[in-house]
């Protein structure tokens, strides 16, 4: 049995001004590593991440969706704009949908092994310029789409998240079998999927359709 204390409106916070007054107001670094536009450091925290989690907004609500290529996949054109390719996935483009309706996203650089990770809020854009997407070719593919995403906001965040969930430590690692698969997943939202059969093919699933 659960013997967690039951979650109740009693403490719930309702304004910012109680926001401020639980937390304080931030200073120093915390505002100032916060800037409009890419300086050198964040330049090359860009350069060298392979992985980006992309947060947008529309109608239909919320989503955060992970992005990832070889370092330097999501391409600086100045110090206020990056493009990052739309690869091919699975169709549903709920990231796409809300950059159409609402333009506002936020996202997050990962880089393996470093603890600090790298924020940039802004407004996106989709192009499907074709001279464009061919420069994003990999494996012979070219994207359909990019997304042109305008700075207003960058600043780093620092390790302790990372620190505290050991993510990068191979100790924290967990066998794979520990986890659902695909399949189990996908067969427990779907009745009569055959999750082992699915699972047996993944891989070479993911092999032929990764671009």
């Amino acid at each position: 049995m659960n013997d967690a204390p039951v979650v109740t409106d009693t403490h719930r916070i309702t304004s910012i001004a109680e926001l401020e007054a639980l937390y304080g107001k931030p200073a120093g670094a915390a505002v100032t590593k916060e800037i409009d536009h890419l300086n050198g450091p964040y330049r090359t925290f860009i350069e060298k991440a392979p992985f980006v989690a992309i947060a947008s907004a529309g109608e239909g609500g919320l989503d955060c969706t992970p992005r990832g290529d070889p370092a330097g996949f999501v391409r600086i054109v100045d110090d206020r704009t990056l493009l990052i390719p739309d690869r091919r996935g699975n169709n549903r483009i709920d990231t796409l949908r809300n950059i159409v309706e609402t333009g506002r996203v936020g996202l997050l650089f990962l880089i393996p092994g470093v603890g600090e990770t790298l924020r940039v809020n802004g407004r996106a854009h989709i192009t499907t310029d074709p001279a464009l997407c061919a420069t994003f070719e990999m494996q012979r593919q070219i994207p359909k789409s990019l997304i042109v995403v305008e700075i207003d906001r960058v600043y780093f965040q620092c390790t302790k998240a990372l620190v505290r969930s050991k993510l990068w430590d191979p100790a924290s690692q967990v066998p794979r079998a520990s986890v659902p698969s695909a399949g189990q997943m996908v067969a427990a939202t779907t009745e009569g999927f055959d999750g082992a059969a699915y699972d047996i093919a993944y891989p070479e699933r993911i092999k032929q359709t990764i671009y």
